[in-house]
């Protein structure tokens, strides 16, 4: 059995997208009472211009980075799985990391990115489809099942998530009003410093996104996902 839970598990590919794209919603989450943890399956260590960094040295700085912001919107911990950036396979290996989270943690909800290409480069990025994807395989059915990944067990025991939402900017199902809830999406948002050296430019363009979200349904600014409920 786990040793402790979270209502909500993140799991994103890169330090920075949890905040990037759910920040808001982590943090009215967080003011509802749920609890949240973050997994963040790479280390982030091919994210500079600077050619004067090393991978080892900015693995550092972005989880530090990554535990700043997390503590900024109220998240609870930060778990990192220690993948390489931009090599993310979809292996058993993959699949059982991420499987042992959602059984320690035994969320109800998982927030993570979407398996699908579009033509959104920044949000499509490979490492994001594959981490999603094996998020879903990882829901459905090898957490849910005793005989996957038998080697968990006892320690993990399976656990059935109840619901998932996938970061997605075009046509979403769920649109969620982050008003109340922007300015500490841009203070994580600024805690990544080695990622966003022109802040201003970032938090204007983050805010003209969340406007542009938010604008049809009557919110100032808002987040958007699809959602999967998922059978009891």
């Amino acid at each position: 059995m786990a040793e402790r839970t979270a209502s909500v598990l993140v799991v994103t590919a890169h330090p920075d997208d949890p905040d990037f794209g759910a920040g808001g919603t982590v943090a009215r989450l967080v003011r509802e009472g749920r609890s949240v943890v973050y997994v963040i399956v790479t280390n982030g260590d091919k994210g500079s211009g600077d050619r004067t960094m090393t991978p080892e040295r900015l693995t550092g700085i972005r989880r530090e980075e990554q535990r700043a912001a997390a503590h900024a919107l109220g998240a609870d911990h930060v778990e990192f799985l220690g993948y390489p950036d931009g090599e993310v396979e979809d292996t058993r290996d993959l699949r059982r990391d991420i499987t042992r989270q959602i059984r320690r943690w035994r969320p109800e909800l998982i927030i993570t990115q979407n398996p699908r290409r579009t033509y959104n480069l920044y949000a499509s990025h490979r490492d994001h489809r594959i981490t999603a994807g094996a998020v879903l395989d990882c829901v459905y059915p090898l957490a849910r099942d005793h005989m996957a990944f038998p080697e968990l067990l006892p320690a993990y025991e399976p656990h059935k998530v109840r619901e998932i939402y996938l970061m997605q900017w075009e046509s979403p199902a769920l649109v969620l009003d982050i008003t109340a809830t922007i300015d500490l999406k841009l203070k994580a948002l600024a805690c990544h410093a080695s990622q966003v050296p022109d802040f201003p430019a970032v938090e204007a363009r983050v805010r003209d996104r969340a406007r542009e979200v938010g604008a049809p349904h009557g919110y100032a600014y808002a987040e958007s996902f699809d959602r999967i409920v998922l059978p009891r």
